[in-house]
Protein backbone atom coordinates (compact mmCIF):
# COMPACT_ATOMS: atom_id res chain seq x y z
CA UNK A 1 0.00 0.00 0.00
CA UNK A 2 2.57 2.39 0.70
CA UNK A 3 6.30 2.10 -0.83
CA UNK A 4 7.45 5.13 -1.34
CA UNK A 5 6.26 8.01 1.11
CA UNK A 6 7.59 11.70 0.96
CA UNK A 7 8.67 13.79 4.08
CA UNK A 8 9.00 17.41 2.91
CA UNK A 9 10.61 19.54 5.80
CA UNK A 10 11.80 22.88 6.31
CA UNK A 11 13.64 21.79 9.57
CA UNK A 12 11.13 23.47 11.76
CA UNK A 13 10.04 22.24 15.25
CA UNK A 14 7.34 20.32 13.08
CA UNK A 15 9.54 17.76 11.29
CA UNK A 16 10.29 15.07 14.39
CA UNK A 17 6.47 15.06 14.79
CA UNK A 18 6.12 14.09 11.23
CA UNK A 19 9.00 12.45 11.10
CA UNK A 20 7.56 10.11 14.22
CA UNK A 21 4.32 9.28 12.10
CA UNK A 22 6.29 8.79 8.67
CA UNK A 23 8.78 6.32 10.30
CA UNK A 24 6.38 4.31 11.73
CA UNK A 25 4.32 3.43 8.66
CA UNK A 26 7.66 3.40 7.17
CA UNK A 27 8.69 0.44 8.84
CA UNK A 28 5.29 -1.08 9.05
CA UNK A 29 5.21 -0.73 5.04
CA UNK A 30 8.80 -1.48 4.71
CA UNK A 31 8.21 1.56 2.68
CA UNK A 32 11.05 3.89 1.29
CA UNK A 33 10.97 7.31 3.14
CA UNK A 34 11.84 10.63 0.84
CA UNK A 35 13.45 13.42 2.60
CA UNK A 36 13.04 16.82 0.85
CA UNK A 37 14.00 20.35 1.40
CA UNK A 38 12.55 22.84 -1.38
CA UNK A 39 14.79 26.01 -1.33
CA UNK A 40 12.24 28.92 -1.84
CA UNK A 41 13.70 30.43 -4.83
CA UNK A 42 10.33 31.65 -6.17
CA UNK A 43 10.14 35.07 -3.96
CA UNK A 44 11.18 37.42 -6.13
CA UNK A 45 12.63 39.71 -3.05
CA UNK A 46 14.72 36.55 -2.36
CA UNK A 47 16.47 35.68 -5.93
CA UNK A 48 16.47 39.55 -7.25
CA UNK A 49 18.19 41.24 -4.31
CA UNK A 50 21.13 38.07 -3.66
CA UNK A 51 20.96 36.04 -7.04
CA UNK A 52 23.01 33.08 -6.87
CA UNK A 53 24.53 33.88 -3.43
CA UNK A 54 21.42 33.32 -1.84
CA UNK A 55 20.16 30.39 -3.99
CA UNK A 56 23.40 28.45 -2.74
CA UNK A 57 22.89 29.41 0.54
CA UNK A 58 19.36 28.13 0.37
CA UNK A 59 20.36 24.95 -1.22
CA UNK A 60 23.43 24.38 1.71
CA UNK A 61 21.14 24.85 4.25
CA UNK A 62 18.67 22.61 2.99
CA UNK A 63 21.51 19.54 2.68
CA UNK A 64 22.02 20.08 5.94
CA UNK A 65 18.31 19.72 6.77
CA UNK A 66 17.74 16.62 5.26
CA UNK A 67 21.41 14.87 6.12
CA UNK A 68 19.85 15.91 9.52
CA UNK A 69 16.49 14.71 9.20
CA UNK A 70 17.49 11.48 6.88
CA UNK A 71 19.93 10.80 9.90
CA UNK A 72 17.37 10.96 12.77
CA UNK A 73 15.77 8.30 10.60
CA UNK A 74 15.98 4.37 12.08
CA UNK A 75 18.34 2.59 10.32
CA UNK A 76 16.46 -0.14 9.26
CA UNK A 77 14.41 2.57 6.95
CA UNK A 78 15.18 2.84 3.55
CA UNK A 79 15.71 6.17 2.58
CA UNK A 80 16.56 9.15 -0.10
CA UNK A 81 17.64 12.60 0.27
CA UNK A 82 16.72 15.35 -1.70
CA UNK A 83 17.08 19.28 -2.17
CA UNK A 84 15.25 21.23 -5.07
CA UNK A 85 14.27 24.39 -6.10
CA UNK A 86 11.61 26.56 -6.51
CA UNK A 87 8.17 27.15 -4.57
CA UNK A 88 7.69 24.48 -2.65
CA UNK A 89 4.17 23.89 -2.88
CA UNK A 90 4.31 23.07 -6.50
CA UNK A 91 7.58 21.05 -5.95
CA UNK A 92 6.45 18.94 -3.63
CA UNK A 93 3.43 17.79 -5.53
CA UNK A 94 5.62 17.69 -8.62
CA UNK A 95 8.14 15.39 -6.90
CA UNK A 96 5.35 13.27 -5.46
CA UNK A 97 3.68 12.46 -8.76
CA UNK A 98 7.38 12.60 -10.58
CA UNK A 99 8.18 9.37 -7.79
CA UNK A 100 5.44 7.29 -7.57
CA UNK A 101 5.40 8.87 -4.04
CA UNK A 102 1.73 6.94 -2.41
CA UNK A 103 1.94 9.10 1.04
CA UNK A 104 2.64 12.32 1.67
CA UNK A 105 3.65 13.22 5.26
CA UNK A 106 3.63 16.59 6.18
CA UNK A 107 3.46 19.27 9.84
CA UNK A 108 1.03 21.90 9.82
CA UNK A 109 1.18 24.56 12.59
CA UNK A 110 -2.67 24.88 12.80
CA UNK A 111 -3.31 28.46 12.02
CA UNK A 112 -6.79 29.83 11.42
CA UNK A 113 -8.07 33.13 10.35
CA UNK A 114 -6.33 36.16 9.18
CA UNK A 115 -2.41 34.42 10.48
CA UNK A 116 -3.67 31.62 7.73
CA UNK A 117 -4.54 34.46 5.00
CA UNK A 118 -1.53 36.22 5.52
CA UNK A 119 1.34 33.26 5.74
CA UNK A 120 -0.15 30.96 3.45
CA UNK A 121 0.18 27.52 4.49
CA UNK A 122 2.26 24.71 2.44
CA UNK A 123 0.67 22.32 3.88
CA UNK A 124 -2.96 23.59 3.06
CA UNK A 125 -2.01 24.07 -0.52
CA UNK A 126 -0.34 20.31 -1.18
CA UNK A 127 -3.56 18.78 0.62
CA UNK A 128 -5.63 20.71 -2.06
CA UNK A 129 -3.90 20.14 -4.97
CA UNK A 130 -1.82 16.66 -4.83
CA UNK A 131 -3.92 13.81 -6.38
CA UNK A 132 -0.89 11.71 -3.38
CA UNK A 133 -2.55 11.10 -0.37
CA UNK A 134 -1.47 13.56 2.49
CA UNK A 135 -1.42 12.60 5.84
CA UNK A 136 -1.14 16.47 8.29
CA UNK A 137 0.15 15.91 11.56
CA UNK A 138 -0.40 19.12 13.96
CA UNK A 139 2.37 20.00 16.27
CA UNK A 140 1.99 19.48 19.39
CA UNK A 141 0.14 22.18 21.52
CA UNK A 142 -1.00 24.04 18.51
Amino acid sequence: MYDEILLPTDGSDGTETALAHAEAIGMAFDATIHVLFVADTNRDSVTRLAGDTTTDVLTERGTGIVEETSAALDPAVDRRTEVLQGDPRETIVDYAEEYGIDLVVMATHGRRGLDRFLLGSVTERVVRTSNVPVMTVRLEGE
